[in-house]
């Protein structure tokens, strides 16, 4: 097969893999450095050139810089707004944890959020006096294991000591950073070979951000430790709660007895966690918080030669170190199937597990391929023999590759009346025959063709272009082996991989069975007594007023503009088309979207379900799927409550032939009854397996009930026996009917509209006056392979289901085996009203919108009640539909009294903080003016547009208004529309733990049955 892929980068072709060593240039700006920054060296009287490694025919165009104190630096220039995607890398995860302090790293990750001696401080001389105290007195709170009384006494005090040295601290200064220079996704996370700190920043206010990491990575201080601890107890307890996370600690731990991956998780035992040891806290820091043992990957609207001046001028002077060498226990080869079984309230499922060498070894190449033999979402094994076949209700693979071992994960869930044996016996068997070289020679090249595609699709994004670079410092890979990893993927061939399967696939793996039941080894995290610490909304530490002040380059907003972003014709009377070109690369987005959807008849969502099922003319269904993969593209049809999206997207040198592919199958589906029987036992299973679920059952079941009634668009679905009734042809004709409907076509590609050579059958529109009669392109394309009637048929009038008064104050509860309670506080709120979008933007950013927002620090910074909470006012996203406020808070089951009186205060009575609502102002225009809607995303925020009845960015208005605001017309909104209005809350927990009494407190309680909810 050609591949396609070297036309979109010919560089990488000719890809020449050596390292070249390069000067930069002089700088031809300085940066704005002020009082502010004085704990930075001087700059610098003459330009110092900084020598980088990049590697030709690189399409990210990485430059690698090394300072002298050991940091690495990766940067990427990609100007797609003025943004950066910004990670901090530390080669340090919870395989490096203390066997004695497990979760260790991942509570660090925490800490490191809290500030410095200078960050987050209002008073660091009397702060590290009581904070001296409090790590002294968990020493000892250790070394009291046996004796609870003593504990008790020895915790008593720590709180108290909190609550002394609370005083002097500003909570979430860090988060108030970003929040006004208006980063995004500020976060962290921790794995076993990493520890990873990210934001996506406004390009102007890189200095801000490089100044506050390297402060960060200067120092760490434990402040509000106890509080902190608690939202770690309640991630813990979300673990607890979630089957899959024990079903793959049970996996490791039978795979690696030995090494810290399965010995060890990065959460911690709930032993270790209720006997932290700051001072072993500080001492990994000091060890692997280093420069030579950090990356930063920068990748964005950046200058190389101005960032690595700044990142010098901030992080050189740190000081560098030796990192402690981390001896990687050797694991004894596994002789025979390991079992285990695994008890939850969830669905059941088996996985199965291999040990494999680490990432960065050849092998970790083939264990990728082999990984995309079984499962690539089209034409794998897995894919064709079992999920389209519907062997099983569901099957899938996945790798978790690490730097010493490699884990290679293979599971399905049962259909109704299937045991997890046989599904274990059906994984298998797809082994089996990749071992056995039985799949087709075409499969790899495809594979490798696709593995190209999606790379490229990839790296539209600045987060994916970061995270490679990342990836290779984690993995002590030098960069252009990095890029080579990509070629010699590339070059794998089957007689390879089918040696690999035999070698490393046999008897050797583990079997894990999640079966539905409780759990015996489920344990209680008993709640602390916490006294809630101060918030100290309005305080700043010095150095936060210094930061802040610094100047930065005024940057402009640019909106959409609908009329010229997006180029509107007709493929022919009656049927519009809407057309951005994509200037990049030469892939293409094809969209037909359909104002029908399941409210108008649920069979939709089957009909949508059904297509994959089916075949069309010479080809069967995987025959179907199987050329579309050879193509490098993929179609989808999906049916909302009110939409249906037929989507096309892939290679568009072969938009001819899958389009018409495609619409052979659209006009021509191959009836199925086989398919269409097990594709009902399975939706019967996969409806039983949603009771399972708390997520849907709250999100999805309960919501629904209570907004619209037991008749919603989630009950909105064919009984049992309409769906045994059923027969292939009534879905084969409801899909046919697709074209025929009226609709809207959307293209986001590198072809032109029109191109010079033939005739174009359209007049032109009043948006295109210039269109050549004589120039074909996509319009020719369409008009030639999109088969619709003559004249298309109005869509079904639209169907919505009534929303419900909400008037009475009611608590709707369901029990549920879970360690948490998870709480929804619902609010109906007016009609949408776009002039309402500015008020709503600054509330929800200043009152639940992130971890700098009041919620966030009331209910977790200062009570330590959750470890996930939040509020916002939520705007329909159609004319005609009702806003909603949403509350959310997941806390321990015996903390529910607290969380639910601390969301209740903050909903009636909100908090005034001048200084958060600036921030949040801040925020909103920093992130506005850097925003940047491009590509594809200009088609769908039309759409988004449409349907609230707008032709403009209504971010414009948002802009525009909320600088303005005052904190008496927030407060105004908030009593008007939040405060004191009829509620419902939703809670979903374990009856013998939930408190009845205080619930009781908040309206009428009402048992919910599944049946009832779920409609079934």
């Amino acid at each position: 097969m050609k591949n396609n892929f070297l036309l979109l980068f010919p560089a990488l072709a000719l890809l020449g893999l050596a390292t070249q060593c390069q000067s930069s240039k002089p700088a031809t700006t300085t940066s704005a450095v002020v009082a502010a920054s004085a704990t930075a060296p001087a700059a610098p009287l003459a330009p110092k050139e900084y020598r980088y490694e990049s590697v030709p025919g690189d399409p990210l165009q990485v430059r690698i810089y090394h300072l002298a104190n050991g940091l690495t630096v990766y940067l990427s220039d990609y100007k797609d707004a003025p943004r950066i995607q910004a990670y901090l890398a530390v080669r340090a995860g919870s395989k490096n944890d203390p066997a004695t302090a497990t979760g260790l790293a991942h509570y660090l990750e925490h800490m490191v959020f809290k500030g410095t001696s200078k960050l987050g401080t209002q008073d660091w001389a009397k702060e590290k006096v009581e904070l001296d105290k409090i790590e002294a007195l968990y020493e000892v709170y250790r070394g009291q294991r046996n004796d609870p009384v003593a504990r008790k006494r020895t915790y008593h005090q720590i709180d108290s000591i909190s609550g002394v040295a609370a005083r002097y601290a500003v909570p979430n200064e860090y988060d108030k950073v970003m929040g006004a220079i208006g980063a995004k996704g500020s976060n962290a996370h921790t794995s076993n070979e990493e520890t990873v700190y990210q934001e996506d920043i406004p390009s102007n206010q890189l200095e801000k951000w490089v100044a506050i990491q390297a402060e960060r990575l200067q120092e760490m201080v434990p402040r509000l430790f106890h509080t902190e601890l608690e939202a770690v107890y309640e991630e813990k307890n979300r673990g607890l709660d979630s089957d899959f996370n024990k079903e793959f600690e049970a996996l490791s731990a039978a795979l690696y007895p030995t090494h810290p991956y399965g010995t060890q998780t990065t959460i911690g035992t709930i032993e270790h966690l209720q006997n932290p040891s700051i001072t072993e806290i500080k001492k990994y820091f000091g060890q692997y918080y280093v420069p030579g043992n950090v990356a930063l990957c920068l990748s964005g609207d950046l200058d190389y030669d101005a960032t690595i001046r700044l990142i010098d001028q901030y992080f050189g002077a740190l000081p560098g170190k030796p990192v402690p060498a981390f001896n990687a226990p050797v694991e004894k080869p596994l002789t025979a199937p390991v079992v285990r079984e695994v008890l939850g309230p969830q669905s059941e499922n088996v996985m199965l597990g291999f040990r494999l060498p680490g990432k960065a070894s050849a092998d970790g190449l083939r264990l990728r391929m082999l990984d995309k033999i079984l499962t690539n979402g089209q034409a794998g094994l897995i894919d064709l023999d079992l999920n389209q076949q519907q062997k099983v209700l569901q099957a899938a693979s996945f790798t978790d590759l690490n730097d010493d071992y490699s884990t290679h994960v293979i599971y399905g869930t049962p259909r109704q009346g299937q045991t997890l044996e046989q599904v274990k016996s059906l994984l298998l068997g797809e082994l089996a025959k990749v071992k056995a070289g039985n799949f087709p020679d075409w499969l790899i090249p495809a594979i490798i063709n696709n593995e190209k595609l999606e790379r490229t699709k990839r790296y539209e994004s600045n987060e994916a272009r970061a995270t490679a670079m990342y990836e290779a410092f984690i993995e002590r890979v030098d960069w252009k082996d990095y890029l080579r990893q990509q070629e010699d993927f590339g070059k794998l061939t089957k007689a390879e991989i089918v040696k690999f399967a035999n070698e490393n696939y046999g008897e050797n793996y583990v079997a894990v069975f999640k079966r539905t039941g409780v759990d015996p080894n489920k344990v209680k995290v008993v709640k602390p007594a916490i006294t809630p610490v101060p918030a100290n909304r309005d305080a700043a530490s010095a150095y936060y007023k210094q930061l802040t002040a610094m100047p930065s380059s005024e940057l402009q907003p640019v909106f959409v503009d609908y009329k010229k972003d997006i180029q509107e014709t007709e493929i022919k009377p009656g049927l519009p088309l809407y057309y951005t070109h994509n200037a990049e690369n030469g892939l293409f987005n094809l969209y037909y979207i359909l104002d029908v959807g399941t409210n108008n008849d649920p069979r939709w969502g089957l009909a949508a379900g059904y297509l994959q099922y089916l075949g069309t003319g010479k080809y069967s269904a995987a025959q179907l799927q199987q050329e579309f993969y050879k193509l490098g593209c993929s179609f989808d049809v999906s049916s909302g409550a009110d939409r249906t999206f037929v989507t096309l997207s892939g290679l568009d040198s072969n938009l001819e032939p899958a389009l018409q592919l495609f619409e052979q199958l659209l006009n021509a589906p191959k009836p199925d009854a086989a398919a269409l029987k097990n594709m009902v036992a399975g939706t019967l299973k996969a409806r039983q397996d949603a009771k399972l679920e708390k997520r849907v059952i709250l999100s999805q079941a309960m919501v629904n009930f209570v907004k619209y009634g037991p008749k919603n668009p989630f009950t909105n679905i064919l009984s049992e026996k309409e769906l045994k009734a059923l027969k292939p042809e009534q879905l084969t004709a409801l899909i046919k009917k697709l074209p025929t409907y009226q609709h809207r076509v959307l293209y986001y590609g590198p072809r032109p509209l029109v191109a010079e050579g033939q005739a174009v059958e359209v007049a032109p529109s009043a948006s295109m006056p210039n269109l050549s009669p004589l120039q074909p392109g996509l319009v020719k394309v369409l008009q030639k392979e999109h088969r619709t009637p003559v004249k298309l048929t109005p869509a079904p009038a639209a169907k919505d289901f009534a929303e419900q008064p909400l008037k009475d104050r009611k608590v709707y509860w369901i029990d549920y085996n879970m360690v948490q309670a998870e709480i929804l506080f619902l609010t109906k709120g007016d009609l949408y009203n776009k002039d309402l979008a500015p008020t709503v933007a600054l509330y929800n950013e200043y009152f639940g919108g992130g971890m700098g927002s009041i919620v966030f620090q009331d209910l977790r910074e200062s009570k330590a009640l959750a470890y996930s909470a939040y509020s916002g006012y939520n705007n329909a996203d159609k004319v005609g539909r009702s806003n909603y406020n949403v509350s959310y808070i997941g806390t321990q089951s015996d903390k529910l009294p607290e969380a639910m009186a601390g969301m209740e205060a903050l909903l009636t009575d909100m908090p005034v903080a001048e200084a958060n609502l600036e921030i949040a102002k801040n925020a909103i225009r920093n992130s506005i003016s850097t925003e940047r809607i491009t590509k594809g995303n200009v088609l769908l925020s039309y759409e988004r547009a449409r349907r609230l009845g707008l032709d403009y960015d209504l971010r414009r208005d948002v802009y525009a208004s909320t600088q303005k605001m005052t904190f008496d017309e927030l407060k105004k909104f908030q009593s008007a529309k939040i405060k004191g209005q009829n509620q419902v809350i939703l809670v979903i927990g374990s009856k013998d733990r939930l408190n009845f009494k205080e619930l009781a407190k908040y309206g009428k309680v009402q048992q919910l049955t599944l049946k009832e909810v779920f409609g079934y």
